[in-house]
């Protein structure tokens, strides 16, 4: 069977650390869609630090999501080429919505004010997961309710089950498609998350976001205002949520629909990208067997 001439992987989990370092073996030409997210600690997010920075070193062709991802990448003094394109991502919420940025829905303010609560990162699963635990159930004690979305991780939903099942105010909901999560994030005042997709998809659909994480690798969604980094303690999620529900037009003011991630046409630019490299292999086959 013949061997493709080049392999595309997405993102930082193991299995696209995996293709790549097969890649590598084989002499296939690689290609890193969404390179050059850092945060410069190989511990927040583990092991995602770590095998996104493996993964720049070695393709061939890097697709950073914004300026910022390409100068870490120059930073980084990368040996592959290193082009521009947006994120994916934004490409499949775009599909799903239509037109970008999204028009948020009107709150009005006798309605209970909802969060919406994901919490499955690693790090997060003991201390961090117990911080966010006890600010979610304190809240929800007030006039605030809270939809909490477990993962797909059955250890990780088992544990939140036991923390937050039977709390007043919070429901547990069980996974849900990529569309379904939307919904549920349109349909929310606040949400408060560790996912590094909600962070970029937030500020496309005008819903502010609370970072549970102590750094991130998209500061982009920081510099536009409509989200903040909480970490979590609980101490300062309660009174970080405090304050925007009391003030509105705080919270208003993160609510202005934006795209720090990209326009929605990351992909024709790096199909446009990969066929004119394949192009240009083709052609210095050609040239060396003349």
């Amino acid at each position: 069977m013949d061997l493709p001439e080049l392999l595309i992987v997405q993102g930082d989990t193991s299995s696209a650390l995996g293709g790549a370092l097969a890649a590598r073996e084989l002499g296939i030409s690689l290609a890193h869609v969404e390179a050059g997210l850092r945060t410069y600690d190989p511990n927040e997010p583990w092991p995602e630090e770590e095998n996104r920075v493996t993964i720049d070193r070695i393709a061939d062709l890097l697709f950073a999501p914004t300026s910022g991802n390409a100068a870490n990448l120059r930073r980084d003094r990368v040996s592959g080429q290193i082009h521009v394109t947006g994120n994916s991502g934004i490409d499949a919420l775009a599909q799903l919505i239509g037109n970008l940025p999204a028009k948020p829905r009107r709150r009005w303010p006798w309605q209970a004010f909802t969060l919406l609560v994901t919490c499955h990162r690693r790090e997060n699963w003991g201390a961090g997961l117990d911080g966010v635990a006890k600010a979610v159930t304190t809240l929800c004690r007030q006039r605030i309710e809270a939809n909490v979305l477990l993962p797909p991780n059955p250890m990780v939903t088992e544990r939140m089950t036991g923390i937050f099942g039977g709390k007043r105010g919070i429901r547990l909901v069980p996974p849900l498609s990529h569309h379904a999560t939307i919904e549920a994030m349109r349909n929310a005042d606040l949400i408060l998350s560790d996912s590094g997709g909600m962070q970029e998809e937030a500020p496309a659909l005008g819903i502010p976001l609370l970072i549970l994480r102590r750094k991130t690798e998209r500061p982009e969604g920081l510099a536009t205002g409509s989200m903040a980094l909480v970490g979590t303690d609980p101490d300062h999620i309660i009174a970080t949520v405090e304050e925007l529900w009391q003030s509105r037009a705080a919270l208003n003011a993160m609510r202005l629909p934006c795209l720090p991630f990209g326009d929605g046409q990351a992909a024709p630019r790096i199909a446009r990208q990969c066929l004119m490299f394949l192009a240009e292999a083709a052609t210095t086959r050609e040239s060396r067997s003349a």
